[in-house]
């Protein structure tokens, strides 16, 4: 047989097969096909059950209501030793009947601070025994586990709707608004730890860069205090070499995977002798606490340190927002700098030096530690001069009034142009003659007593993360300055 013709016979052959299997496998898929549609159909049309209408999506959940200072609750570690010169301060920023906490005193009240006037502080407890602990004979520093368990004790109180635990001494100076609105900038269902560090360089070299000062006061979310009371013994044990409370908890929190979140309104006040140079040039950041007023010198000069915090008070209560926050204008024709530090001091120069320099504080201070070791501070400042033209006319916060448009009785400020619409007036008075020739022969600011400044009679927003600016009204023949606060415009820059 021929080969050649064999192979096409096969290969015929072939074909056909594949040929025939291909056929009826379609064959079969077009059969089940058929019979699946069938299956599918049948009972939609044999039967009245309709079809079950898809469910609507679940409304999402409505967001938190805003933090508001009841959901805040205070945990303050206290001296019966140093109370009674304390209480001032603290009476001057608790509100009874509105901020919750407790004073967690080192041993029974003696009696010269009882009966405790509950009616107007909070509820009192006396810190439990630590010396039972294991670990108090072996650490380093003993005391500071009362301290640090005022977490644990203030979280066991059991208060209900707690958002945000604040911790802080017995002389720390809280500025509730300002704090409840920072607060409000952060979701208190993650673990937070917020706070400020020392002014000093050699204060947190010691201790640490990323802790909380506690004199400053920190906060804590609900689910960090949560985390931190169950493990607090612990830490205890762990860090039985640290010599301060402050350390303990950072280094605790840390180990809880959580990290500072710094903001520069947190005050430890590691400065000694006269703060004003500080004070007059504040971060631009919400005044949130301040600490060591009984070390420093009286805020106020003509004042005891009692009747300064609550004279500083008497602003805070009508525009906490602005207190403090720095704002620099000029008046070009007399070459002056204003700079106001709101609720506090103005400063008159005879020379307009730039804002980017009037930020920075006077160094009237000198730092907590005797041991010296440049540099000093955690920010720049500029050295006290007797030049004319650098040394500032000082004038501090005297009086505060709101002023209403629709009050009949400002008509003379609205004629002078000084009113256009609400606001506050403030009145800040000479401390004392500079004693210093003038910086210009014909431009001397002597004459110059007082100074009235006016402010929008709003909060401040933080949140466009600005200063405001202002415009010098009236340097003109009485003693008496005029400068009005204002938002700034869009690209305005103050600059000489």
């Amino acid at each position: 047989m021929n080969p050649q013709k064999h192979n096409n016979l096969s290969t015929r052959s072939n074909l056909c097969k594949i040929f025939v299997i291909t056929a009826f496998i379609l064959y079969i898929v077009i059969v089940y096909h058929k019979s699946e549609s069938s299956l599918c159909i049948e009972p939609l049309e044999k039967t009245s059950i309709k079809p079950v209408d898809s469910p609507s999506p679940s409304p999402s959940p409505s967001p938190s209501p805003p933090t508001d200072v009841s959901q805040l609750v205070f945990g303050i570690s206290g001296s019966v030793k140093a109370w009674r010169d304390r209480r001032s301060y603290f009476r001057e920023w608790w509100r009874p009947n509105v901020t919750r906490g407790y004073i967690f005193f080192d041993k029974v009240p003696t009696r010269d601070i009882l009966p405790w006037p509950y009616d107007n502080l909070p509820p009192y407890r006396v810190s439990e025994n630590t010396t039972k602990h294991k670990v108090y004979s072996r650490h380093v520093n003993p005391s500071v586990i009362r301290i640090v368990r005022t977490i644990l004790e203030t979280f066991r109180e059991g208060d209900k709707n707690v958002r945000w635990y604040v911790m802080g001494d017995d002389d720390t100076v809280f500025f509730l608004d300002n704090l409840v609105r920072l607060l409000r900038r952060y979701d208190h269902t993650k673990y937070f730890y917020i706070g400020g560090v020392s002014e000093c360089v050699k204060s947190n070299f010691d201790f640490s860069f990323e802790m909380a000062f506690g004199g400053a006061g920190f906060a804590i979310s609900y689910p960090l205090a949560e985390a931190l009371v169950v493990n607090i013994d612990r830490c205890v044990r762990t860090y039985s070499f640290y010599f301060v409370s402050d350390q303990i908890l950072s280094a605790c929190i840390a180990d809880l995977g959580v990290p500072l979140t710094p903001e520069k309104g947190f005050h430890q006040i590691d400065l000694v002798h006269d703060i004003s140079g500080f004070l007059s040039a504040h971060p631009q950041a919400p005044l949130i606490s301040l600490h060591h007023l009984d070390i420093a010198t009286p805020i106020f000069p003509i004042m005891d340190r009692h009747k300064s915090v609550r004279h500083l008070m008497t602003a805070a209560k009508v525009d906490q927002s602005r207190l403090l926050q720095q704002t620099v204008c000029y008046h070009k024709r007399k070459n002056w700098a204003f700079s106001i530090a709101w609720g506090y001091s103005a400063y008159i120069y005879e020379q307009m030096i730039p804002r980017s320099i009037l930020r920075r504080p006077f160094e009237t201070f000198t730092p907590w530690s005797l041991k010296r070791r440049p540099p000093d501070y955690m920010f720049n400042t500029r050295l006290v001069t007797n030049n004319s033209c650098e040394t500032p006319h000082i004038f501090f916060f005297h009086s505060i009034t709101k002023i209403s448009n629709n009050d009949n009785n400002n008509s003379k400020s609205n004629s002078d142009n000084t009113t256009l619409a609400d606001e506050i007036m403030m009145t800040y008075v000479r401390y004392k003659p500079r004693h210093l020739p003038s910086c210009f022969s014909n431009h001397s600011a002597d004459y110059i007593s007082k100074i009235r400044v006016y402010s929008p009679a709003i909060t401040l927003d933080f949140a466009e993360n600005r200063g405001e600016c202002c415009d010098v009204l009236n340097v003109d023949g009485k003693n008496t300055a005029k400068v009005r606060i204002r938002a700034c415009k869009k690209s305005e820059i103050t600059i000489v």
